[in-house]
């Protein structure tokens, strides 16, 4: 019964909206850690200094997202648009 007093149903919608946040925070940081061609975890990665690695920083940059919508128009709603903005 304390937890219904402490929370109630009308901050269920904030709590899903901050996790969805937290999980996005928290995929992106796994993703630096294991992906990112600029960060070592490890001991032996760090004592390598400065890596000549332009490839595989290419690949890290050119991510699948980045691929996918490289060529699609920056529109929400493209045909709500094109049905206000081109004559007939």
């Amino acid at each position: 019964m304390a937890a219904s007093r402490w929370v109630r149903p009308e901050v269920y919608p904030l709590f899903a909206a901050m996790g969805v946040a937290v999980a996005i925070c928290g995929m992106q940081l796994f993703r630096n850690i294991t992906g990112n061609p600029e960060v070592r975890v490890n001991k032996v990665g760090r004592a390598a200094g400065v890596l000549e690695n332009h490839e595989e920083g290419r690949r890290y940059a050119e991510h699948g997202l980045r691929n996918f919508v490289r060529d699609k128009t920056p529109e929400i709603m493209p045909t709500i648009n094109k049905f206000f903005t081109e004559p007939k």
